[in-house]
């Protein structure tokens, strides 16, 4: 027989957002129950060193921060699904969602935590040297590589963006890009080639990250050139990903207005275009990206599902 869960306040996604929208909206009296996904935790769960989050003078291991986050939305009393869900249906209040596991959710609110991952390369020695020098993130791990040699490997905003950024840590940044011209705003490029910190290899494929050390590390990328097939090799300390995000919102196509992806909210609030649903976190931000942004969003998507249910409760009365 399917489960049924009935809620004031549904919350999609386990990150610092989702947990942070929990934590206020169970010490409001709502009961939220949080439908963890694919990803328990979210990104923070694969980020090994954190050292940006406030309240924590040595740095702190992202699972374990995730855990603790987790741990504070029980303790107040947010219930925990570990389902993922696969069917919606915003038409109409109370919303329903369908799990997975063939379990519905019912619930007079909805806050879609959902988060946007990085995109990757895909190719050899990415994902085993993650944290070991490959990143996808310089604003997050860019401290670490004081005074090394970095590469950045994408040719948008982000790229430009994240190998600028990388210059206040290390005067030896190099760019990688595997077209003969950036895509990046035009006023970007300028600030690129005028630093001179910044050299920028063109026309270049990185086909594998290259371990090596004891303990392992990021030593270099192997490259080939797009034009002539050549084989070269790059020695650098870290390598960061930068050719974009991608956010969890697959779901609410056709059914939430979405602008390159990410669910659109109304400026300055958590509110989306249907009353009752909100979005919180990296699934609406695609400029901050960061976990105390993620987890401030949280917090005011609760505050606005609270306002939200007072008001909706104080016109049932009104009409009975």
């Amino acid at each position: 027989m399917t489960a049924t869960h009935s809620t004031r306040m549904l919350i999609l996604g386990s990150g610092p957002a989702g947990l942070s929208a929990a934590i206020y909206g169970a010490r409001a009296g709502l009961a939220p129950i949080v439908v963890q996904g694919m990803q328990p935790g979210g990104q923070l769960t694969i980020t090994t060193d954190v050292e940006n989050y406030p309240g924590f003078r040595d740095v702190i291991q992202g699972p374990w921060l995730m855990e603790q986050m987790q741990a504070q939305a029980e303790h107040v009393g947010a219930q925990m699904m570990y389902d993922q869900i696969v069917d919606i249906d915003l038409s109409e209040r109370p919303f329903r969602l369908t799990g997975d596991s063939g379990t519905l959710y019912v619930a007079d609110t909805l806050v879609i935590c959902t988060g946007a991952q990085a995109k990757w390369l895909g190719v050899e020695g990415e994902e085993h040297l993650q944290g070991k020098g490959v990143s996808a993130c310089a604003t997050c791990d860019g401290f670490f590589y004081r005074g090394k040699k970095v590469v950045v490997i994408g040719g948008g905003n982000t790229a430009v963006e994240e190998a600028l950024y990388l210059t206040n840590h290390s005067h030896d940044v190099t760019l990688i890009h595997r077209r003969d011209s950036l895509r990046a705003e035009k006023i970007l490029q300028q600030r690129l080639h005028a630093h001179p910190h910044i050299k920028v290899l063109w026309n270049k494929a990185v086909d594998r990250f290259v371990g090596g050390g004891t303990p392992e590390g990021l030593v270099g990328v192997d490259l080939t050139d797009t034009v002539t097939g050549e084989k070269s090799h790059e020695p650098t300390d870290g390598g960061f990903v930068a050719i974009g995000h991608h956010p969890a919102t697959e779901l609410f196509t056709g059914k939430l207005p979405l602008d390159e992806g990410y669910i659109v909210v109304e400026k300055g609030t958590t509110r989306t275009a249907i009353p009752g649903v909100f979005a919180a976190g990296d699934v609406t931000d695609k400029i901050y990206r960061q976990a105390v942004t993620a987890a401030g969003m949280g917090c005011m998507a609760a505050l606005d599902v609270e306002k939200f249910l007072a008001e909706a409760d104080f016109e049932q009365l009104v009409e009975a």
